[in-house]
């Protein structure tokens, strides 16, 4: 490709909603245009780097005996009515209605879709196991979209499903481990190291998930790992070991005022007692799966947090949200920043679901609320004061907390999720009522898994990953072209020299990218390093004079001075060694 024909709209500056390498340089290089908030175009860069990862997808697919769909983007809706995650999905789903009143949605993922298209050739025993994917679109609604393609409405990925005969789960594992092990190969060759990490599984249902993360720290994801015996999951699903408190009866109930003083920390100063010796009451307003709405009285140990995740899969709502101080007071008789577990009016919250964390099992002599403004209880003991029916983890895990494995401090740091891999069990099959004959002749139904692998946010970590002041530094598997031809001037014995390198590289079977542009050499070189080709030969006339041309490394910046007719030979040799590389990790 040469450059006068080839559209690759470079800016020296990116715009200031651009926050992370990744996003800058995508813009800056011409890789992709916003066309509105969460939703990108790829331009002919960008588009030529995704194309190169969808390969490495669909060979690391294929070798593991995957077959490929290509499957429409706008499903029936009764699809998703039927699996239940019209409601599930909540208002990340995009929801639409054709000219005949018919609803549609535009499909975050194909679990549905492929469920209903197998149905009708999922027959027999024989025909398991049966491992499908796909790499195109996929739709939802964020509710703050940003980082440019690292957070979108609309973003490409490759999903894979697996079908399994009924209770057969050493197949649906040896899949499972198939998968995890074609990740890391994908995310190898893209220059990538992974962190395979528990997960939670969300609306997409299912036994066992995990996360394959890129730790960087502008990932959106924390992730919780113990460096001593290797456990690891991202902090919505970690847990940790309880430090239990001792704690003593300190005798009756007491009512004691508070001016003002709403915080954990504040009544600790107030009190001189520590947040270990406090319930905190958090009020939230929870969305089930009909749409209906509830209200939960959450108690957990002062110095802890919620983790809102757990809180949501526990009560198995669609969605929750802490609610405001107005709405407590009309609604629940209950002024925030004062809430407890006890003197709570019986006839606002007979029917409010009241959850407990681990942490304040058996807790004594505790403060906590009164219920009343500036007001709160001293030596509160739990099953004297109040009761629990059920106690729950609840807990956020914090940086330096008992792994729940060997109890060694864990560690916390943040990453990019780049795929992410589900043992699905019977939600869908069962749904669809997915039958097929056993080799007895009764009828079961399959056992299922899914994959997705985020197409255009591995791109954007690659970035993140390999990167300096002036651009990109492409991994040679993944990069738009392979070597960057630079004539000085695209003129006389410059421009003769340069159409041969053009040529002889492309007989080849590599890409060049021939800089033809009547430009200044620094605007040249700017670009080049920009949009970070690997390997680029600087032609100019005192060079070719003695008979030589300059290679530079856009990976490590190293020169090398190779005559013109070892030149070709040369730069092969060296992009084969980097494939060699990549494709032996």
């Amino acid at each position: 490709m040469k450059c006068s024909a080839f559209f690759m709209p470079t800016a020296r500056e990116a715009p200031k909603d651009a926050k992370i390498m990744s996003h800058i340089l995508m813009i800056r290089s011409g890789m992709i245009k916003k066309l509105s908030s969460g939703i990108y175009a790829l331009l002919p860069l960008g588009y030529r780097v995704i194309r190169k990862i969808e390969q490495i997808v669909r060979e690391e697919m294929d070798r593991i005996g995957g077959s490929e769909f290509y499957l429409p983007v706008l499903i029936d809706g009764e699809l998703w009515k039927t699996s239940g995650r019209w409601f599930d999905m909540g208002p990340e789903l995009f929801r639409l209605k054709d000219r005949n009143e018919q609803d549609f949605v535009l499909a975050p993922t194909h679990e549905e879709v492929f469920t209903y298209l197998l149905k009708d050739h999922i027959k027999s025993y024989r025909d398991l196991p049966l491992v499908v994917y796909q790499i195109g679109l996929k739709f939802r609604d964020e509710i703050r979209p940003r980082y440019g393609v690292m957070r979108g409405k609309s973003f490409i990925m490759k999903d894979a499903y697996s079908f399994h005969r009924h209770g057969d789960e050493a197949s649906l594992d040896k899949t499972y481990r198939d998968m995890a092990e074609a990740y890391r190969r994908i995310f190898l060759r893209c220059g990538l190291e992974t962190v395979p990490v528990l997960a939670d599984s969300g609306a997409m249902g299912g036994s066992q998930s995990e996360e394959f993360m890129v730790p960087s720290k502008v990932g959106e994801e924390e992730i919780v790992k113990c460096d001593s015996c290797g456990y690891s999951a991202n902090v919505e699903r970690a847990t940790s070991k309880l430090d239990k408190q001792e704690y003593r009866d300190l005798g009756e109930i007491q009512l004691i005022e508070t001016p003002d003083i709403k915080t954990i920390e504040q009544l600790e100063n107030f009190l001189d007692i520590p947040s270990t010796q406090m319930i905190k009451t958090m009020l939230y307003k929870v969305y089930n799966p009909r749409g209906e709405k509830e209200y939960v009285i959450v108690l957990i140990r002062g110095d802890l947090e919620v983790n809102e995740t757990k809180l949501k899969n526990y009560l198995g709502a669609v969605e929750i949200s802490k609610v405001e101080f107005d709405e407590s007071l009309r609604e629940l008789g209950i002024p925030i920043g004062f809430a407890g577990p006890v003197g709570l009016d019986e006839e606002k919250v007979e029917k409010i679901k009241i959850v407990a964390d681990e942490s304040i099992a058996g807790i004594k002599g505790a403060v906590t609320g009164a219920n009343r403004e500036n007001y709160h209880y001293k030596n509160v003991n739990e099953g004297r004061d109040f009761t629990v029916s059920d106690f729950v983890d609840l807990r956020l895990v914090k940086e330096g907390d008992r792994c729940p494995v060997c109890e060694t401090p864990l560690n916390i740091f943040k990453g990019i999720e780049l795929g992410h891999i589900f043992k699905l069990g019977y939600k869908y099959s069962k749904a669809f009522s997915v039958e097929y004959l056993e080799q007895d002749g009764s009828t079961a139904i399959p056992l299922m898994g899914c994959y997705g692998i985020g197409i255009e946010r591995t791109a954007a970590a690659v970035i993140e990953r390999h990167h300096d002041d002036n651009g990109i530094k492409w991994p040679i598997t993944v990069a738009p072209f392979h070597v960057y031809i630079l004539p000085i001037k695209y003129t006389g014995k410059m421009k003769e020299v340069s159409e041969r390198f053009y040529s002889e590289f492309a007989n080849r079977g590599y890409e060049p990218l021939l800089d033809d542009r009547d430009l200044r050499p620094g605007v040249k070189f700017k670009d080049a390093d920009l949009i970070g080709v690997p390997y680029r030969v600087n032609i100019g006339d005192k060079g070719l004079a003695d008979g030589k041309v300059e290679v530079v490394v856009r990976d490590t910046g190293e020169r090398i001075e190779v005559t013109v007719e070892r030149l070709v030979d040369f730069v092969c040799d060296k992009i084969e060694e980097d494939f060699k590389r990549y494709s032996s990790l």
